[in-house]
C-alpha cells in the first residue's frame, strides 16, 4: 500500500481546479463512493435538525457542511454519501454555484431551494455562504490501517480547541502531503461545521483515526517506525535541523495555550521549535502546523 508522494490527478469536476484524488492516500477510507448511491441512506443515524448547533457531536464529526467551496470538494471527491443540498434563494449567479450544481446533477443529489433566512437559521457557521450540505459522518480508520502504508506522513492534533485553528491546519496538512490526522477523541475539538468550512473541502482528501488518548498513540506510531516530532515554540532544536526523511513521520501540534503535555512530549523522538526573528513569542498553533508540515514536504522533496 504505497501512495503516491505529491501526484496529482484529475478529478472531473465541473468547472473546478484539478486536485488529488481522495484515492491517493489508499486507507480503508479512502473509496470513491458510487455515484449511483450518494444520496442513499446509511444506518440509523438521524439527519441533524434545522437548529444551530450548540453542542459538540459524537464521532469525528464532519456530517454537516457548509460553504460553496468545502459543499463543492465534498460532491467532487464522491467519498460519502450526501443526504441533502440545500441552496438558497435569490443568490446573484456564480461559477462556483454552477459547479456545485453540475456536480449534484453527476452525483444524483437532490438540490432543495430554500429560503435564506431557513438555510441560515439552520446553519451552525456565520456565514455559509448560501450553502448547506448533510453527508454522511467522516469515519475513523485504524492505527493499524495508518502504519501499514509506506512512510506515513501523520499530523498529530493534541489538544487544539479553536475549529477555525483545526480547519486551518487541515487545508496546509492537505496541502503538503498528509495522509492521516490523529484526534483525539475527548478535550479535543472535531469536525464541526466551522471546522469543516474552514478546512476548505480539504476532509475530504484526509483520512482521520480517532484515538482514546494521544501518548499512548504515540507510543503506537513510534513503534511502528514514525519519527515523532512534537513542536514547542520553547524548545532548543530547529525544526530546520531536524532530519524528517527517514521513513514515516509524525508532527505534533499542541494546545493553543498550553502547547504539548507532558506525557505527550515524553511521547516524542525530538521536540524542536521554528526559530524566530521578531518580537512574539510564539506562533499561532495552525500557522506552526503549517510551516512544519511544508518543512516535512520540503525534505521529502529533495530525496
Amino acid at each position: 500500500m504505497t501512495p503516491p508522494k505529491g501526484g496529482s490527478s484529475s478529478r472531473g469536476r465541473a468547472g473546478g481546479a484539478r486536485g488529488r484524488s481522495p484515492q491517493s492516500r489508499p486507507l480503508a477510507s479512502r473509496g470513491r463512493a458510487n455515484p449511483a448511491s450518494s444520496n442513499g441512506r446509511v444506518g440509523a443515524r438521524r439527519q441533524p435538525s434545522d437548529r444551530r448547533v450548540v453542542r459538540e457531536r459524537e464521532g469525528l464529526g464532519g456530517d454537516q457542511v457548509e460553504g460553496r467551496q468545502a459543499v463543492a470538494e465534498l460532491l467532487a471527491a464522491g467519498r460519502r454519501p450526501v443526504r441533502s443540498l440545500w441552496l438558497a434563494e435569490g443568490q446573484d449567479p456564480s461559477p462556483q454555484l454552477d459547479e456545485i450544481e453540475e456536480l449534484a446533477r453527476r452525483r444524483r443529489v437532490r438540490i432543495e431551494r430554500v429560503s435564506r433566512n431557513r438555510l441560515e437559521a439552520a446553519a451552525a457557521t456565520e456565514a455559509p455562504q448560501g450553502v448547506l450540505a448533510r453527508a454522511r459522518a467522516i469515519e475513523s480508520v485504524d492505527l493499524a490501517e495508518v502504519l501499514a502504508v509506506e512512510d506515513p506522513f501523520v499530523l498529530v492534533v493534541a489538544g487544539v480547541t479553536d475549529p477555525r485553528n483545526l480547519g486551518a491546519l487541515l487545508r496546509s496538512a492537505e496541502c503538503a502531503g498528509v495522509d492521516t490526522v490523529v484526534l483525539a477523541r475527548h478535550r479535543t475539538v472535531h469536525l464541526s461545521p466551522t471546522a469543516v468550512k474552514t478546512a476548505a473541502g480539504s476532509i475530504e482528501y484526509l483520512n482521520f483515526c480517532e484515538v482514546g488518548g494521544i501518548p499512548a498513540a504515540l507510543a503506537t506510531l513510534a513503534s511502528g517506525g514514525c519519527h515523532v516530532v512534537g513542536l514547542a515554540s520553547e524548545a532548543t532544536t530547529s525544526l530546520y535541523d531536524v532530519d524528517l526523511t527517514r521513513g514515516g513521520v509524525a508532527l505534533v501540534v499542541g494546545a493553543e495555550d498550553k502547547g504539548l503535555a507532558p506525557l505527550a512530549r515524553k511521547r516524542c523522538d525530538v521536540v524542536a521549535a521554528i526559530p524566530q526573528h521578531g518580537t512574539l513569542s510564539s506562533l499561532n498553533v495552525g500557522i506552526a502546523g503549517a510551516l512544519a508540515c511544508f518543512e516535512v514536504a520540503r525534505q521529502r522533496g529533495q530525496q
